[in-house]
């Protein structure tokens, strides 16, 4: 086994005492546990209130889902060029106006399927705006060497995060219904953007080309990608697996409340209990890439995923299914949060800085168009075949990444990539006349890893 490269234990003690990595930390988890009140809210309103059938569930999916496909790429380039944290910012207020507009509607007794569609169109756009400079952000205010610690307690504070944010709509939804639970969401988004105007870490310098159109530096990132096998392989990995989870969580909700005739609360607990699994996962995340290398660390957690799925497959109503449902579920999340995190590290730390946003923005393109044909795709089975052979075939879906990867390289990293390279100085030319007289040196604030170099506040 290669000598671990991690850190210093005491280094990793820096990122508590980083105020801007806590803002940060602080408004993003912010919005995880908002985004997962309308999570657990949303299907409750949309399936016991507003009758929804299975194809408005899935169209409804497929609209919430369509934007990424859209706008991804535009986003990340737009991350690239102009202030992410302004970006985050727009995101985030844009979310929290249109969200608002549910509950209101439904205290007017106005609300319909048609607005919470036009809704998740709405706040589909601005969180892509958001999570792209989100996202890409992270590495800007850390050492590439802590990269990798970083997403692990971001990943483990977002689990938990997530599972507050379950819990809380579930208790939310049983006291004021789910229309006004989804307020706990508004002012999650109000808080990530008080919170993100709060960091005061300078962004790498951005390039900014008068010439150039958006549609240039957009096919400059999709070139980036595709010329790396390591970003293009688990880029791959993250779309496949996003195909097959997005059939299946499509359809999962409705299964869970309607046939397996799970109540709003125990639906918000089995959520809670994948949430904790997701942040094991991405705590453990280090330690076991170290112990089993990154890539085969990867490689069994996408073996074990399609098993998790079993128990959903097999079930029928009663108690006991659903603590088997849960345990399955904290088993999965596990394991998503435990190679999650590790593939983001590794794309992360191979990325050049210029080119964070765009890195990031290929693969929520692909990822996020996977997601709307796979609800259509759900919505269609669900229709015909039934809504258990549906996620039967979406089980089977999940073997594909587990393929991909298997017939790659990465399936054997035993450590942790080496960052790129710094560009070599260019020789100095031949000079016939005297040497102009040097200017002072001067700090480069901009530096993405200058972050922990103490109290950077």
């Amino acid at each position: 086994m290669p000598p671990c490269t991690e850190p210093l234990s005491a280094a990793a003690a820096s990122l508590w005492r980083h105020r801007d990595f806590r803002r940060y930390l602080t408004g993003q988890a912010a919005s995880v546990a908002g985004s997962s009140i309308t999570q657990m809210a949303l299907p409750v309103l949309a399936v016991l209130h507003l009758d929804a059938t299975t194809a408005q569930v899935a169209w409804l999916a497929f609209l919430g889902q369509l934007p990424p496909a859209l706008l991804a790429l535009h986003a990340g380039a737009l991350a690239d060029r102009h202030s992410k944290r302004r970006q985050m910012i727009t995101g985030d207020l844009v979310s929290a106006t249109v969200l608002a507009t549910v509950p209101v509607s439904a205290a007017l007794g106005t609300l319909t399927l048609t607005q919470l569609m036009i809704v998740a169109v709405v706040q589909g756009a601005a969180s892509v705006l958001h999570d792209a400079a989100a996202i890409s952000l992270l590495p800007s205010l850390v050492d590439r060497s802590l990269i990798q610690r970083s997403n692990s307690r971001v990943g483990a504070l977002f689990a938990v995060a997530a599972t507050a944010g379950s819990h809380l709509g579930a208790a939310l939804t049983a006291l004021l219904g789910p229309a006004r639970a989804l307020l706990g969401d508004v002012a999650s988004y109000l808080i990530s953007a008080v919170c993100t105007a709060r960091v005061q870490t300078a962004e790498p310098a951005r390039v900014r080309p008068e010439i150039r159109r958006l549609r240039g530096e957009i096919g400059e990132g999709l070139r980036y990608v595709r010329g790396d096998d390591r970003l293009w392989t688990l880029t791959l990995v993250n779309a496949t697996t996003s195909f097959a989870l997005g059939l299946l969580n499509t359809l999962w909700a409705l299964y869970l409340l309607r046939s397996l005739a799970m109540s709003a609360t125990v639906f918000g607990v089995v959520l809670g209990l994948g949430a904790l699994g997701a942040a094991a996962g991405a705590l453990t995340a280090p330690a076991l890439a170290r112990r089993c290398g990154p890539g085969p660390m990867m490689l069994a957690a996408l073996a074990i995923t399609p098993l998790t799925q079993l128990p959903l497959l097999l079930a029928s109503p009663g108690r006991a299914w659903q603590i088997t449902i849960g345990a399955a579920l904290f088993v999965q999340l596990a394991c998503a949060g435990a190679a999650g995190t590790t593939q983001r590290s590794i794309r992360q730390i191979v990325t050049t800085a210029g080119m964070q946003a765009r890195m990031q923005a290929v693969s929520t393109w692909l990822t996020s168009g996977a997601r709307p044909v796979a609800a259509l795709l759900a919505g269609a089975l669900g229709t015909w075949i039934g809504v258990r052979s549906a996620l039967t075939a979406g089980t089977l879906l999940l073997l594909i990444p587990l393929v991909v990867l298997a017939r790659s390289p990465i399936r054997a990293l035993r450590k942790m990539p080496d960052p790129p390279a710094a560009p070599l100085p260019s020789p100095p030319a031949a000079r016939t006349s005297p040497p102009a007289v040097p200017t002072p040196a001067r700090t480069d604030d901009t530096r993405p890893d200058r972050a922990l170099g103490g109290d950077a506040s």
